[in-house]
């Protein structure tokens, strides 16, 4: 859909959902309506039933973080029309306290969508029928994905099949330090890799 359809599209929303729908912006060929966070239901069943829209499929649920703002998140929602053929993006923004209208009752699959939100953001969803934790550890404190979430001071929980039993250490990041020059990027790797054997010692091409 040209950007020309997408504005009518946009217009349409707008149109259609006074005090639901408050604007909408297109960009990259993608529309966005920004939509009232208490309203979000409302919005999400017009885009699912009115046959001008048929957003009948969910994507994904996430959030922004602007810790600076007193609303500090944006709420983000991805739709799918298989019968526009199209994809349209929802915002509403929330704060520390806000509780969101949870989507479940008009999109089952919001489910997990919702409570990954909430484990990560600490967005929360009323009306959800099991808000709790989903990526997190047993007892974790605090959103990870939250831009003033410090990066030390946690631990982690593991079974450990040697000791036969849970536990909880430092958490630590594994993976290895690598240089990423943007042209090779296993630039820096000190150990052989798949293909090394092809090449010549010489400098010279292989036969």
């Amino acid at each position: 859909m040209d950007d020309a359809k997408l504005d009518s599209l946009g217009q349409m929303i707008v149109d259609a959902l006074p005090g639901v729908a408050t604007g909408y912006t297109v960009a990259f060929n993608q529309l966005t309506v920004t939509v009232e966070v208490g309203k979000i239901v409302e919005a999400a069943r017009f885009l699912r039933d009115d046959p001008r829209c048929r957003f009948v499929n969910i994507t994904d649920v996430t959030a922004v973080d602007y810790p600076t703002r007193e609303q500090r998140f944006d709420l983000v929602y991805h739709f799918l029309s298989p019968t526009l053929n199209e994809r349209i993006r929802i915002k509403a923004i929330a704060g520390e306290m806000t509780q969101v209208p949870s989507l479940i009752g008009v999109f089952p699959g919001a489910d997990w969508f919702e409570r990954e939100t909430y484990d990560l953001y600490g967005v929360i969803f009323v009306g959800h029928p099991d808000m709790r934790r989903l990526l997190t550890d047993y007892g974790f404190d605090g959103h990870p994905l939250r831009k003033d979430f410090p990066t030390t001071g946690f631990v982690e929980v593991r079974y450990d099949d040697a000791e036969k039993r849970v536990v909880y250490e430092p958490v630590k990041l594994n993976q290895e330090f690598r240089r990423f020059d943007f042209l090779s990027p296993w630039e820096g790797a000190d150990y052989p890799l798949p293909g090394d054997e092809k090449k010549s010692t010489d400098g010279a091409k292989p036969s």
